[in-house]
């Protein structure tokens, strides 16, 4: 069966699935889970991407992030392909670290949000790692820790999800971890990982009743919600494809965005090769990378590439371009 394309939407939430391969260990001591995490802090920032809620067990992890304009994919293959080569060479291993891919899922805010939080941060109770509330208070590593004081992760959004406990920081933490030590007997929830139309009319015996009843909504595993919603993303995913299919049928390819950003920039482009950072010729470098990338959906090898320079140089040109592009209005592509 073909592999579902990402569901790229900015800032929408997905909770983020990673195994090890065959149930093996990804973590072993705390030298590992420091090194993912200080990993994922960068890469954060580098992406504009938020993570809400986090836990790293032996053999899996989870995330609950929230997408910038850069692709979900951005995050996760830096933190992931830069992890598992570190993972290999300090423990003197070759070959997969993960379980296929990593499992992404498109959540609906509203209804899903604080329910995947506790469920994430409850793994270490569910697995019986940690057996009370106050044990979980004070588990390294997870995000529980920090919603409620107890560590500092300058990186993970504290502050939006205790707004929805309420205004007064104190007040807020106490009802969030009320929350917490109401989740501790659910088990595992089926409901939260994905789904879409499926899980939300009630399983497969409610999508009989909708089509008893001719009501025919569209459902898909990498989404988590309910009728509406999951039109409205694919809907979305759907107009995001189309577009960049028909730019490129309009003979949109990297010679002629490169053509059109120097002509509009006042920029040779022989220049483009050079080094340096001459100001007029980082702008328009970053402009290439992100129109490119993310408008017309040429890769971030091929733009390495033809501009000479590595991976991680074309992910901060790209951050760079749709800055540019925003303080000077460009509508290049829109």
């Amino acid at each position: 069966m073909p592999r579902h394309r990402r569901l790229n939407i900015p800032g929408a939430i997905h909770h983020v699935i990673t195994r090890g391969l065959n149930h093996q260990a990804i973590f072993l001591d705390d030298c590992d889970r420091n090194d993912f995490l200080n990993r994922l802090e960068k890469n954060l920032s580098l992406t504009g991407c938020r993570c809400y809620a986090w836990v790293l067990m032996s053999n899996h992890l989870h995330l609950l992030i929230r997408t910038s304009n850069r692709p979900l994919g951005d995050l996760m293959r830096k933190v992931l392909t830069g992890y598992a080569i570190y993972f290999n060479r300090r423990h003197a291993r070759h070959g997969y670290l993960y379980q296929n891919r990593y499992k992404s899922i498109l959540c609906q805010e509203d209804e899903y949000l604080l329910e995947l939080v506790r469920y994430i941060h409850l793994n270490p109770v569910r697995a019986v790692v940690v057996k009370s509330i106050s044990e979980l208070d004070r588990y390294r590593w997870s995000g529980h820790s920090v919603l409620v004081g107890r560590r500092r992760r300058i990186w993970q959004d504290r502050d939006e999800i205790l707004s929805h406990f309420g205004l007064r920081k104190r007040e807020s933490v106490r009802q969030y971890r009320e929350f917490i030590e109401d989740g501790f007997n659910m088990g595992r929830r089926e409901d939260l990982t994905g789904g879409g139309l499926r899980r939300s009319a009630g399983g497969w015996e409610g999508i009989f009743e909708l089509r008893r009843a001719k009501e025919y909504w569209r459902g898909d595993e990498r989404i988590l919600g309910d009728g509406d919603f999951v039109n409205e993303v694919l809907k979305l995913s759907e107009d995001e494809l189309t577009h960049k299919e028909e730019l490129k049928r309009q003979g949109w390819d990297l010679n002629r965005l490169v053509s059109e950003v120097c002509r509009m920039l006042s920029v040779d482009p022989d220049d483009l090769h050079k080094k340096g950072r001459a100001n007029d010729l980082s702008s328009a470098k970053g402009l290439i990378c992100y129109l490119g990338y993310c408008r017309i959906g040429i890769n971030g090898k091929e733009l390495a590439r033809y501009f000479g320079m590595s991976r991680p140089s074309v992910s901060q040109a790209v951050k760079r371009g749709e800055k540019f592009g925003k303080e000077n209005d460009i509508k290049l592509l829109n």
